[in-house]
């Protein structure tokens, strides 16, 4: 049910999106007809951790900002794919219901994802998309802290990702540029050798705002 919620979410975003468009978007001839555009932006990823472990508590991880770029391949004028490349670096806590908190260190997530795209209004200035696709985390420079736990790690795995945007027609060949993406996010994670062990649901809202280049 907490998923089929967030997904809704999600298309409901994109649905808002589209009739705020389509209430006040004005027609852009001027707008750029290139079967490519490149993006860059400045995310906020922003977790939504559910998890269980066999020493009971819960995990929690960080939020991180960091720099992206992606690329969109338009098929049609409405029908596009979109590849997107960042990576973060999260703090990892076991929140521990019995005492104090324990620090689990930190790493890294590198997650490639694929979406397919139909974009709404692109004759307009404003032409809102929704999107959904498939991405792939992988966990890397996992640093484990030096108390109660010294050695992690975080299998790689794949996950739903879902989307809605809006692209805003500014001059010539340039955009401004509102994604939101969901990814569903699920890891293994194995502690001191696997002698504990958690299934954490990392489940993140990307947030990006940036400029694109159609051509």
């Amino acid at each position: 049910m907490v998923k089929f919620q967030k997904m809704a979410r999600c298309v409901g975003l994109g649905g808002l999106i589209a009739l705020m468009a389509c209430g006040s978007a004005m027609a852009d001839d001027g707008a750029a007809k290139g079967n490519m555009m490149v993006r860059l932006r400045g995310l906020s990823v922003l977790p939504t951790v559910t998890s269980t472990t066999t020493i009971g508590g819960d995990v929690n991880i960080s939020k991180a900002e960091a720099p992206e770029i992606d690329f969109t391949y338009y098929i049609t004028p409405n029908i596009a794919v979109e590849a997107i490349g960042a990576t973060t670096r999260h703090h990892v806590t076991w929140l521990n219901p019995a005492g104090a908190d324990v620090n689990l260190g930190k790493v890294s997530l590198l997650p490639p994802t694929v979406t397919a795209q139909y974009h709404f209004l692109t004759d307009s200035r404003i032409s809102p998309y929704l999107g959904a696709g498939i991405n792939y985390t992988l966990f890397y420079n996992q640093d484990a802290s030096e108390g109660t736990v010294t050695k992690i790690h975080y299998e790689n795995a794949f996950g739903l990702a879902l989307q809605a945007g809006a692209d805003v027609h500014i001059d010539g060949p340039w955009y401004a540029n509102l994604d939101v993406k969901h990814i569903f996010l699920n890891t293994d994670v194995k502690m001191n050798g696997g002698a504990i062990k958690a299934d954490v649901h990392i489940d993140p809202t990307i947030v990006g705002l940036g400029i694109g280049y159609r051509f």
